[in-house]
């Protein structure tokens, strides 16, 4: 686990030198969602390079797609192509690694970034899961202000419908989108209650960037029979640096010269007080 968390900042550093290269990212979303990803791909989720095409394998689904950077820079950590590459190439004009992700690409399941698209196409994964008989389970990260799309609750119906036990949601709940406060734009009130009416088992973790907190989660999940869980992540915009915390115009922002220095002081500092 000290591992996991020590990579969460060698992740970070990687992500802000790919938006920098890029000349654009969505940083904010990035740093809060960032751990969940390594808890999934290093401490629940069946799958790598080595079964990516394994139907056996266990899928993801990116819905927050425009906060792809922290995806590849955890599909690079886990060996599904080179970091160095996808950071001199991002967002760069003929490049495969693109501002959402590309499902030509290794260990990438769909094209996503349309929001509210993640969870529906989950749905159907999982459903198809049981059909065929097959034991994989199916992942999705939403982020918060995602949640006004009509097609999340739809999805949300039809998961529980069908007792989908074989899908788990998460919930990016860092509070911020791009036009505000979440409770501001659109409110949610009681997350947890609402999916709970859906049918849903939710598990709320209190500290979302805490990968070891994660985990846990993501084990209770696979334990729940005859309904969809959904982990709810509390966690903070831009998480790493006190820079970015928490304010709403890290959303998508490329950083000064001297905000990437403070801002790669901070990872360090955060890394080495371990």
């Amino acid at each position: 686990m000290a591992n996991l968390k020590a990579l969460s900042y060698d992740l970070r550093k990687n992500i802000v030198d790919m938006i920098v290269e890029g000349k654009g990212g969505h940083i904010g979303g990035d740093m809060s969602v960032v751990d969940t990803l390594i808890a999934l791909y290093f401490g629940t989720m069946n799958i790598g390079p080595e079964n990516q095409d394994d139907p056996l394998r266990d899928r993801f689904v990116m819905s927050k797609g425009h906060c792809v950077e922290a995806l590849y820079a955890v599909l690079a950590a886990k060996g599904f192509f080179p970091i160095e590459e996808v950071i001199q190439n991002f967002s760069k004009f003929g490049s495969k690694y693109i501002g959402h992700p590309n499902n030509k690409l290794p260990g990438i399941e769909m094209n996503s970034g349309s929001l509210g698209h993640g969870l529906p196409v989950s749905v159907g994964m999982a459903l198809a899961g049981k059909m065929d008989g097959k034991d994989y389970r199916v992942y999705t990260v939403m982020g918060d202000g995602e949640l006004a799309e009509g097609s999340v609750w739809e999805g949300a119906m039809a998961a529980a419908h069908y007792k989908l036990d074989n899908l788990c949601a998460a919930v990016d709940r860092n509070r911020l989108q791009i036009s505000g406060n979440t409770e501001d734009v659109m409110a949610h009130d009681d997350l947890h209650e609402r999916f709970r009416s859906f049918g849903w088992n939710v598990i709320d973790v209190k500290d979302g960037n805490d990968v070891d907190q994660l985990i846990v989660a993501f084990a209770e999940a696979k334990d729940v029979k005859g309904k969809p869980t959904v982990v709810i992540a509390n966690t903070i915009k831009g998480c790493g640096s006190a820079v970015m915390e928490d304010k709403a115009a890290w959303h998508h922002k490329v950083p000064t010269a001297e905000e990437y220095e403070q801002i790669m002081k901070d990872f360090a500092e955060r890394k080495e007080a371990l």
